[in-house]
């Protein structure tokens, strides 16, 4: 691994630990053990670092739940698919994604929420990126293009409240009970 890696690497767990605004760069620094002239040849400011380790993290979620979805022959292996994954990302057994603690991207996006800011953008795409995955797997699968689009907003709405349960209200079930919902709601 290279310093750029190393530092991204570094900063990101921090700040999916700690929040963004919690860590200082010397922290980064003194965690990864590389000098401040390096991180700085890299990254012009901590937003530079900030935006690099949003996407690194897009990166590593996305390969994850590819991998995780690349089976799915039909909407219910799918809804499995993605729900299943997802409890196993909120209950620690994913060691690509670390310890569960939320959706970086949302946290993220709270501690730089103005829209025109790079960061915030960067959040947002990851969320755009992710929404077309889960289109491509159901306009596969559903020949009904209005069924297909009224699937995808439950599916992401579910997956999102998923996360967000885990975290905010410690509900370690979270993704097993939108996975019954979602379930529940194709058969309709």
């Amino acid at each position: 691994m290279n310093k750029r890696e190393a530092l991204i690497d570094t900063a990101l767990d921090l700040f999916y630990r700690l929040g963004i605004h919690a860590v200082g760069v010397n922290e980064v620094l003194a965690q990864s053990g590389i000098a401040k002239k390096t991180l700085y040849k890299y990254f012009a400011s901590k937003d530079d670092l900030i935006v690099a380790c949003v996407v690194e993290r897009d990166k590593r979620y996305t390969q994850w739940l590819l991998k995780r979805c690349q089976d799915s022959d039909s909407v219910v292996v799918f809804i499995e698919n993605i729900f299943t994954a997802l409890d196993d990302w909120i209950n620690n057994r994913v060691p690509e994604l670390g310890t569960f603690g939320g959706c970086f991207f949302i946290n993220t996006a709270a501690e730089y929420s103005d829209e025109g800011c790079d960061i915030y953008q960067q959040c947002q795409q990851h969320k755009i990126n992710i929404k077309q995955i889960f289109a491509e797997h159901l306009n596969s699968n559903i020949l009904n293009e209005k069924r297909a689009e009224l699937m995808l907003d439950t599916l992401i709405l579910l997956k999102e409240g998923a996360i967000n349960s885990a975290f905010l209200m410690r509900d370690k079930q979270a993704a097993i009970k939108a996975k019954k919902v979602a379930l529940n709601l194709l058969y309709k």
